[in-house]
């Protein structure tokens, strides 16, 4: 529980154009600073940061907020870690946390968040002693290192990727930790992963002859390992097993080393082992992350979406790799956008990534990358192979296949193909396929033949963003206007939001020009709606006269409210009306 009032003066301190500037380069353009987004995947600069306001928005991908959420997005850090390294770049110190009557937290909560903190901090510091300890071993291994050799791994190539080497014993990491026989050690080893206790209650050492991959987080921490074995046995690769640092079908092997290659390649290659990865990297092709002994999972593929607008999953072309590409493709389903695109890469059966580039090459690798078949072809290719589609049967078994995966997918010009590739397949009409499976929004697409003029936002959604422009312009608004008791409209009731927390808040009115509002409205249930309407400020003229503005707005809203409060009294019949009903209908009339 950082203080708020904390917060607040550190984004008042904070120039949100250094901090971004630190890990993005941006370029000056008019009153603002523009960078092609760090977040997806562009050519065209469209990551727009505001010195006036203090937030940043782009406009291809979405992402928005101050200089606290692009250090949790862009580095994978929590709020806590943002905030502390914020204050550490304007020498501001953390306040302790302390206990909060208000939202019911007390001592002993925080406490409890304490000790998990300390848990956490304690298993990263086994787990970073025993890297260290793992890459010693390996300079020190010979069978180790001519194993990597024979495959192709250089010495700057295992140094880039931290690997290591786990001895063939039982009990190496004894040898690390001096304190290895007191019951707390023996405990955190286990926690951590590094260790296993036997039924007779001995512990061993869980990785043994192994040659040992770090994982790392997004914040670049390392989580836990994979271990490759050296010689004969089973099996093959062994992983840390999940603990409070590590959930296996959350974390990407490469992503945090990888993010700058696969923003300059444009896509992401997603391969199945750490092998692989690493032999791709000593041929310079650097944008390849693999899961971690998992399939692919819906959380994996957000994560790699989140850099780049292109994923190519690349299998082996035998029946296992054919499996694990149909249950990407089936997670993939419910993420798909149409400014975004799933590829799939099957190299020649008997080979995988590792023995394939070393054979053919960069070259030869990379043009099979640009051959990969897209998902919509993959899926329907999958569906309707084996079935001769000549009759009648075969081709309603292929619509009834079908029908629930495309029932996920919520991209409408994606929708819109697949349905015209289905039509010619199965013989249908589109629309009547579109009823045959339920797709109401796809039946609906149409493409403009022009795009249509822009129209003029409404005197609400102006107030909106005049308002989170200058909040003391909510002084010269008159709760009168804010007649909202029947109206559903979002904009209107986002004001009605708006203006009672300017109410609750007169602090925040006198002091929250120089900054962005909405860092003080962090959960507040309009927020998409007024991240957008403040993303219209970076398109601002600077001689517009807000002033004017402000009450041209107001003038209209009134306007609106007056029509439909006379409308409502001409609804009710004349003799229902009661005196004042009349008179303020008189006067409404004569306005």
């Amino acid at each position: 529980m950082i203080p708020e009032s904390f917060i607040h003066d550190l984004l008042a301190r904070v120039n949100i154009i250094d901090a971004v500037d630190r890990h993005v380069s941006l370029k000056k353009a008019g009153a603002n600073y523009v960078a092609c987004c760090p977040f997806h995947t562009e050519k065209t600069p469209s990551f727009t940061v505001s010195a006036v306001k203090q937030f940043y928005h782009c406009f291809g991908c979405g992402a928005h907020g101050d200089a606290i959420n692009f250090l949790m997005e862009y580095r994978g850090i929590g709020f806590v870690e943002a905030v502390k390294e914020l204050a550490f770049s304007v020498g501001l110190q953390v306040p302790e946390p302390q206990s909060d009557v208000s939202t019911g937290r007390s001592n002993t909560a925080h406490n409890e968040d304490r000790d998990t903190d300390c848990v956490l901090h304690d298993l990263l510091e086994i787990i970073r002693a025993a890297t260290q300890f793992y890459r010693k071993q390996l300079k020190q291994s010979e069978k180790a290192v001519d194993y990597l050799k024979q495959r192709g791994v250089s010495g700057e190539t295992a140094a880039r990727f931290g690997l290591g080497y786990a001895p063939d014993d039982w009990h190496s990491l004894s040898a690390l930790f001096a304190d290895y026989r007191t019951e707390k050690t023996r405990k955190k080893l286990v926690h951590a992963g590094l260790a296993v206790s036997g039924e007779d209650g001995k512990q061993y050492d869980r990785f043994r002859d192994r040659i040992m991959f770090p994982i790392l987080n997004q914040k670049g921490q390392i989580i836990a390992f994979g271990g490759r074995i050296v010689g004969q046995g089973e099996p093959k690769y062994l992983n840390s097993p999940e603990t409070d640092l590590f959930v296996k079908g959350q974390e990407v092997y490469n992503l945090f080393l990888a993010r700058r290659a696969i923003r300059d390649a444009g896509y992401v290659i997603v391969v199945e082992g750490y092998m692989d990865v690493v032999a791709l990297s000593q041929y310079d092709i650097d944008n390849a992350v693999a899961t971690l002994g998992t399939a692919i999972t819906s959380v994996h593929i957000q994560k790699l979406l989140r850099q780049s607008d292109k994923i190519v999953f690349c299998f082996d072309g035998d029946n296992a790799g054919k499996k694990a590409a149909w249950r990407a493709l089936e997670n993939s389903l419910d993420q798909l956008t149409d400014s975004k695109t799933i590829h799939f890469l099957f190299l020649p059966e008997g080979e995988d990534p590792d023995s394939f580039v070393r054979k053919n090459g960069k070259d030869a690798f990379e043009q099979h990358v640009a051959q990969a078949v897209p998902l919509s072809e993959f899926l329907l290719h999958t569906l309707s192979c084996g079935q001769s589609l000549q009759t009648s049967e075969s081709r309603a078994r292929l619509i009834h296949d079908v029908k629930p995966m495309l029932q996920r997918i919520k991209a409408p010009a994606l929708m819109l193909m697949l349905l015209k590739r289905l039509s010619e397949l199965s013989a249908l009409d589109q629309n009547e396929l579109a009823t045959l499976l339920q797709i109401k929004q796809t039946a609906s697409v149409r493409v403009p033949a022009k795009t249509a003029r822009k129209q003029p936002a409404s005197p609400c959604r102006w107030l909106l963003l005049l308002l989170l422009y200058n909040p003391k312009f909510f002084r010269n608004l008159e709760n009168e206007t804010l007649v909202l008791d029947n109206d559903t409209n979002e904009e209107l009731a986002a004001l009605k939001y708006l203006v009672e927390f300017f109410n609750g808040h007169p602090d925040i009115v006198d002091n929250a020009q120089a900054m962005s509002i909405l860092s003080f409205l962090q959960d507040n249930p309009y927020r998409v709606l007024l991240e957008k309407i403040e993303s219209e400020i970076l398109e601002w003229d600077d001689a517009m006269d807000l002033e004017a503005e402000f009450a041209g707005a107001v003038k209209k809203l009134q306007e609106m409210q007056r029509k439909k409060r006379m409308k409502e009294l001409h609804n009710k019949p004349l003799n229902l009306l009661t005196d004042a009903e009349k008179r303020e209908l008189q006067r409404l009339a004569m306005h």
